[in-house]
């Protein structure tokens, strides 16, 4: 019952990504879908920003302004954290100091990369150094990440147990499809001894697996879909945004997590993206100022809790 499931699983995943990696060149273009999507939610984005418009009054300072005509700033994110930050600070920054601000949401790793490759949006912030570097390469991206933001603990987590000693041989457990997540979350199972890696001199995969003591079933999944799949393993490897999403909380729901400390935890900071040669622009430089300022940090340090850790 499971496998069939998990299947249907990868199916719709393996559709999404297939979808995404086309979007740009369809006649509706990722970032109009997002648009659309939002479009009824606009009139809750106000009220929300409004009430943080005290707050924020008469912070413009610090913030670059716009240059000329051209003060529209569009930005793509996902929803959680990413979107949470910019519509709860740092929007009603930049329009104190005249921008204009869209913020363009999206429910994939895929298409704010290739919306932002085709000029669709100004920059993008959701993703780590190392997923851009795979990006970059798999798809031809010209993208350059210009400001580290914050870092999500990935985590380990499971809907049947609580507590790792509880796993059974041969358990399954979830973990992401694409490369640089994939060896994040084998490189987390390694450091907590359920697996044993190999030496690599790039990324970790399943053949990375040196040795596999309790036999467990590897289920490689979009990252989209591994929360969703807990009913479905024994155990997955959620990527941080995503478990919040889904109501979770890496500080404390799950079984372990990275350490925020550890030697590798900068290759896991979310950064602020831009298309390359756009790097010293007005609009850049009025995101990065926003965004690495002290009422973000005192916003992640008050709503996440640890879940969600500043990195500037």
């Amino acid at each position: 019952m499971k496998k069939s499931k998990l299947l249907a699983l990868g199916l719709a995943a393996a559709a999404i990504v297939g979808v995404a990696g086309c979007a740009s060149t369809a006649g509706s273009s990722s970032v109009e879908n997002a648009r659309e999507s939002q479009s009824e939610e606009a009139g809750v984005s106000e009220a929300g920003a409004s009430e943080t418009e005290q707050t924020a009054s008469g912070q413009a300072h610090g913030i670059t302004a716009p240059e000329g005509d051209d003060n529209h700033i569009s930005i793509g994110v996902t929803p959680v954290p990413h979107a949470e930050i910019i519509n709860g600070v740092v929007k009603v920054k930049l329009e104190a100091a005249g921008w204009n601000v869209e913020v363009v949401e999206f429910n994939d790793y895929v298409q704010p990369n290739t919306a932002l490759e085709d000029g669709e949006l100004d920059a993008n912030y959701f993703q780590t150094i190392r997923y851009l570097e795979e990006q970059n390469a798999g798809r031809g991206l010209h993208l350059v990440a210009v400001a580290g933001i914050h870092l999500e603990p990935m985590g380990f987590y499971s809907s049947g147990i609580d507590s790792v000693d509880s796993l059974a041989d041969g358990s399954s457990i979830s973990i992401p499809n694409d490369s640089s997540n994939e060896s994040r979350a084998l490189k987390l199972l390694a450091d907590n001894g359920l697996i044993t890696l190999g030496d690599t001199e790039d990324l970790y995969d399943l053949t990375s697996i040196a040795e596999n003591p309790h036999d467990f079933e590897f289920v490689e999944l979009d990252a989209a879909n591994l929360a969703r799949s807990l009913d479905d393993v024994e155990a997955s490897v959620i990527n941080g945004n995503y478990a919040l999403e889904a109501g979770l909380n890496p500080a404390a729901d799950a079984l372990f997590a990275e350490q925020a400390d550890s030697d590798e935890s900068y290759k896991y900071i979310n950064y602020l993206v831009v298309k390359e040669g756009n790097e010293e622009t007005a609009k850049t430089k009025a995101l990065t100022e926003a965004l690495q300022s002290e009422d973000v940090r005192a916003y992640i340090d008050q709503n996440y809790q640890g879940s969600v850790i500043a990195a500037f």
